[in-house]
């Protein structure tokens, strides 16, 4: 947290020497010295503070709405290895829709499984897997406010090995046992109880939002939580990845799939081949493959990059937020520098006089009004990096058939978010300056002194 509020300190230092890059560009043909502009900034403090506010606020709030989306964007980038292969029914789209009734890597073409991977023990690299989504009672619901939130739960035969086709270690605790349950005391009502739970794996996203029901940062490792009308033993928390993974509930498959009505029945195989290329071979092989069963096959980065559809819904949707807010911005600025030159008509006068030609008067207030967008737009942006980092909760979905994912995702300030606060403060001020500037170029010098 110190570390942030250092490089917010930077951030509005840097917006000094922006400022005065600006300057130097523009002075060759400005002509106009640049303390008679920061003069007549000081003189009319408060409406040039207002209006940088105003710079601040939409900055800001722009900031935010996009490192919201770009969190959504690293999230589906980062989840998935570029060697897996996602298998599921053929027809659906989306893991929840899928169901397919065997398990075995010999359902599979030939041609595939030599592509697949083994590990040290010469087992093929092949996970089979139970995806539900399940009702959680909140514990201490708002009042007026929600009661129960969805969580996806996962189903696994063999945790360990389908964690290293998911490229997923734990943070804190182990696996759960060979059996995937334990004998298990803990307090309930204000009293111990004894009693045989199932064991599960929780990531680092809910992780953190089941802790905030239970008054504390995050689940650890021996707590008791109550999911899908179930209680459940946590024995791991997995290390964050930045993936969807991390807004997960890992369990046996056979405990997930009797406890949620999959018995026998499973939503995907995920199988790792050696390489990405023969990842895509592999995809292609199944999906052409003919047989009494027929499968729906794509590489796993493939499939998440697919649910970025809401994603886009919602970057479209914060443009457009955006761009409301930017024209009361440029109104601002407009109004301000409109009154500027109400102000200053015979200075005007005075300089056109002296010899400053109509673009050179047209440059030194289009100046003004850059300077007033461009320290308020520092200011926004700066206050918008505070953000990074911070949770937040969503949906990802490719919008095609239903489904989607309930994920936690990390809001991300990163050099993109930063380019897009630039060019938007940037345009804001100089659209919002040049027409009061424009006007203050046309006025005639002998009408300005009268």
């Amino acid at each position: 947290m110190i570390l942030r509020y250092v490089i917010l300190g930077v951030l509005v230092l840097l917006a000094l020497p922006t400022v005065m890059a600006l300057a130097v560009a523009v002075l060759p043909v400005c002509k106009v010295p640049f303390r008679y502009n920061l003069r007549n900034l000081q003189a009319r403090w408060i409406t040039s503070l207002v209006t940088a506010l105003a710079f601040t606020l939409v900055i800001g709030l722009l900031t935010i709405m996009l490192a919201f989306a770009r969190g959504m964007d690293k999230l589906t980038e980062t989840t998935g290895h570029a060697g897996n292969v996602l298998v599921l029914a053929d027809g659906a789209t989306d893991e929840a829709f899928s169901n397919l009734s065997d398990a075995s890597i010999e359902l599979l073409p030939s041609e595939l499984q030599a592509l697949v991977e083994r590990d040290e023990a010469d087992r093929p690299m092949f996970s089979k897997e139970v995806y539900v989504i399940v009702s959680q009672t909140l514990p201490n619901p708002v009042p007026g406010g929600r009661k129960r939130r969805f969580v996806q739960m996962r189903g696994l035969a063999d945790m360990p090995l389908s964690a290293r086709i998911h490229e997923i270690e734990l943070a804190a605790g182990d696996w759960p046992s060979a059996s995937g349950s334990r004998e298990v005391t803990y307090t309930r009502d204000g009293g111990a109880t004894k009693e045989a739970l199932n064991e599960i794996v929780v990531g680092d996203g809910v992780a953190k939002t089941f802790g905030a029901d239970l008054g504390k940062p995050s689940l650890m490792p021996g707590d008791v939580i109550d999911l899908g009308g179930h209680r459940w033993y946590v024995t791991g928390i997995m290390k964050a990845t930045g993936s969807s993974f991390g807004s997960e509930v890992w369990g046996r498959d056979t405990h997930v799939g009797e406890r949620f009505g999959r018995r026998n029945s499973y939503s995907s195989f995920v199988v790792r081949t050696k390489d990405a290329q023969l990842a895509e071979k592999g995809a292609e092989l199944l999906q052409g493959f003919r047989s009494d069963r027929t499968f729906q096959a794509q590489t796993e980065r493939s499939y998440y990059a697919k649910l970025q559809n809401t994603n886009d819904q919602f970057r479209l949707m914060f443009y457009i937020i955006a761009l409301f807010m930017a024209v009361g911005g440029v109104l601002g600025v407009m109004n301000t520098m409109f009154a500027a030159i109400s102000q200053r008509t015979k200075d005007i006068g005075v300089m056109r006089l002296l010899g400053y030609t109509r673009l050179q008067i047209l440059c030194s207030f289009l100046l003004e009004s850059l300077i007033i967008a461009l320290v308020g737009g520092a200011l926004g942006f700066g206050i918008g990096y505070l953000a990074d980092g911070w949770t937040a909760s969503s949906i990802i979905s490719s919008g095609a058939g239903g489904g989607g994912k309930s994920i936690v995702l990390r809001l991300t300030v990163d050099q993109s978010v930063m380019l897009a606060a630039v060019l938007f403060t940037f345009y804001m001020g100089a659209v919002g300056g040049l027409i009061p500037s424009l006007s203050a170029m046309r006025l005639k010098p002998l009408e300005s002194l009268r």
